[in-house]
Formats: structure tokens, C-alpha cells, sequence
């Protein structure tokens, strides 16, 4: 009994240990040397023997020529030092940016990285590189063909053939959500779309109309406890950043991001294992114009992390949904000022839910809940 205990004990240690920043923040005045300012567009994969390794883009702001890729993981309930994986050539690039890691594994259980490099998402470029040794080590970067990004945000879905369906989008001017395809590990690809949301379904409800009349007092400031708004748009601009999910049988569908006049997350569905594709339609949750992840548990429920929100990335919450289609708030897991966006979310081996996310783009934040 003791013994039982004392194990107990040790686990509930670690997993409190897990929960919590993956770096101290700048601000905390306890940061390491080498700790950037500005840290977003975080990934996440579990990895063989039970740690996490997590990604994202960091440097002097969004955008800037110093913004590279960097990992972390978490073994026995710490998170080990960061670790610089990919920088954009200076020689080749002009030193342009980085962005929006994804990690993820293909069937052969090869752990991949896909970036994006470029001074704005108008014109990313896709990159990649591969590690068979958990992250430790990464092969050279890897270009993807002209006209194919790679998953753009969220990791893509990896079917039981090994097809990859990943996620993509272009922001250049309106934007369009895209779907990239591939049935051999990466090697070719296929694409389909654009998928747009037509403008006669995009209808503002009063909340949305409400959020749209507010005023940010406090200007554009992004950082820190300032509460930035961002308002439905006036005009419909599209949809992005889609998340992919199984439903059964050849059913997929995407949940994604949107910059609309309704402020609410679009979806689109697949009845052909993500070839084809419907346009796009609006549900009830909220998006106000800010990153989403999806997540098909084991018992075939979908979890979306998303912000309850038509104007603010406050607060970050988790719904539950048995269809796909209605969704219940379970969980939040931050409401407080400021901004706590962009997150990731995997389902772990033990079945509990794990995410990263930008907490005030100060740090990245990890937290595992269990499945409700």
C-alpha cells in the first residue's frame, strides 16, 4: 500500500511539474540567456517512452529576419533547454523569417518538421526536415514543390493507409483554405481547392454585430495584459488555417479559423478520404480571427481548443463534441487579460488531452487535462 502510494505520489508530482511554462517569459525577470521576446505558433508530439516535445517560432517580433524555429521537451515532468532547429538562409533568404512549425509523425513513425519561410504568408514557402531519433537530431532542411506549403498550423491527419491530409491556406488578399494530399509519405503531392465560405452564408448574429461596435481604447499593442480586440470584419476575407479530422468511414472535415463578418468557425467536409471537398459553412462557436486545433479521441468524440470569443484570444477554451457538429465548453483554460492563442492539441497514449499554446507571446504554455 505504501509503495502503491509513493508511486502515486511521484506521478501526480510530475504531471503538476508538466503543467505550466515551457520557457520563463522575458517579463518573469527569471529567463534564461538567449530567451526571445516574442513566441508563437507552438506544435506538439508525444514521443516514444512517454515525453513531449514541443515547437514554435520565436525572435524579435512576427515577421522580423531573427525569428527562427525552436524545440523543447519535457522528460520526467521538466522541460529541458530551447533548442534552435531551423533559421531561414541569410545567403539564400535575405534572412527572412520562419514560421508556424507543425510536428508529426507518418505511419513508417518517422518524425517530421514542416516551416514556412518568408517575409509575410503572402509569400511562405514550405520547408522540412526529419528526425529518427525523437527530435534529438534533425536531417538538412528539405524545400516542398512550388505550390505546396505543408500543413500551415495544425497537424495534419494521418489515415490508416498512411495518407497524409494536411491542412493548408493562402492569405493574399481574400483568403482560401486548401487541402494537401499525400499518399506516399510526402514524396507527391495533390491539392484541392481553393475552399472558401460563400459571402451569403456569412450573416452576423447580435453578438457578433455587438463585438463589431466595440472600441480597443488602448490601441494596438499586443503583448503583456493589454486585451487587443479584433473585430468581425466588415466584409467576408475567408477562411484559413484548417484542422483536419476523421469521422468515420471516408468522412473527414475541417475546422477552421476564420476573418469574417459572423466571427464563427467554418467547416468543411470530405466523403472520399479528403480528395474532394464541400464548400465551406459556418457553426455556432465563436473565432475571432485567431488559430484553432481539433483533436478525434479515441472514442470518436472531437475536441476543438479554441477562443470563446467573437473579438478577444481571451479566453481559451475546450468543447467537447459527439457529432462534430455541436459543441459543449467543458474546460477553460485561461480567461485572463491579455491573449492566449495559437494552441495545438494531441491526444496522448494514456488518453489524456495534451496542448501547447502562446501565453501573452511571452512564453509557451503546456497543460494536460484529462478527457472528459
Amino acid at each position: 500500500m505504501l509503495r502503491w502510494l509513493a508511486l502515486a505520489l511521484v506521478v501526480a508530482s510530475a504531471s503538476a511539474q508538466s503543467d505550466g511554462f515551457v520557457f520563463q517569459p522575458i517579463s518573469s525577470g527569471k529567463a534564461v540567456a538567449g530567451a526571445q521576446r516574442d513566441n508563437h505558433a507552438s506544435t506538439l508530439v508525444e514521443l516514444k517512452g512517454g515525453d513531449v516535445l514541443a515547437a514554435w517560432f520565436a525572435g524579435t517580433k512576427e515577421g522580423a529576419p531573427d525569428v527562427a524555429i525552436y524545440t523543447a521537451r519535457l522528460h520526467d515532468g521538466v522541460w529541458g533547454a530551447q533548442t534552435e532547429v531551423a533559421r531561414a538562409s541569410l545567403s539564400e533568404n535575405n534572412g527572412v523569417a520562419c514560421w508556424n512549425p507543425v510536428l508529426f509523425r507518418t505511419k513508417d513513425g518517422r518524425l517530421w518538421l514542416y516551416y514556412k519561410y518568408g517575409t509575410k504568408p503572402a509569400t511562405w514557402m514550405g520547408a522540412r526536415k526529419w528526425s529518427d531519433d525523437e527530435g534529438k537530431t534533425w536531417s538538412a532542411e528539405e524545400r516542398l514543390p512550388a505550390g505546396i506549403l505543408g500543413p500551415i498550423k495544425d497537424k495534419p491527419l494521418v489515415l490508416a493507409d498512411g495518407t497524409i491530409v494536411s491542412g493548408s491556406s493562402v492569405e493574399n488578399g481574400k483568403w482560401a483554405a486548401w487541402v494537401e494530399r499525400s499518399g506516399d509519405g510526402g514524396k507527391t503531392w495533390t491539392k484541392f481547392g481553393p475552399i472558401t465560405l460563400p459571402d451569403s452564408l456569412d450573416v452576423p448574429d447580435e453578438k457578433a454585430k455587438a463585438a463589431a461596435a466595440q472600441v480597443d481604447s488602448a490601441g494596438d499593442g499586443d503583448e503583456g495584459v493589454h486585451t487587443k480586440l479584433y473585430p468581425p470584419s466588415k466584409t467576408t476575407v475567408g477562411i484559413i488555417q484548417p484542422a483536419v479530422v476523421w469521422l468515420g468511414g471516408h468522412h473527414l472535415r475541417f475546422y477552421a479559423r476564420g476573418h469574417t463578418r459572423a466571427a464563427r468557425i467554418a467547416i468543411a467536409d470530405s466523403m472520399d478520404d479528403g480528395k474532394t471537398w464541400t464548400q465551406a459553412r459556418l457553426i455556432d462557436l465563436p473565432n475571432p480571427n485567431s488559430g484553432i486545433d481539433a483533436v478525434r479521441l479515441k472514442d470518436g468524440r472531437i475536441v476543438l481548443i479554441f477562443n470563446d470569443s467573437y473579438n478577444t484570444r481571451t479566453p481559451l477554451n475546450l468543447a467537447v463534441s459527439k457529432d462534430g457538429e455541436h459543441f459543449t465548453v467543458f474546460k477553460t483554460l485561461e480567461d485572463g487579460p491579455g491573449q492566449y492563442s495559437y494552441p495545438a492539441i494531441v491526444q496522448a497514449a494514456n488518453g489524456d488531452l495534451m496542448m501547447t499554446y502562446s501565453w501573452r507571446r511571452e512564453t509557451i504554455k503546456f497543460v494536460r487535462v484529462a478527457v472528459p
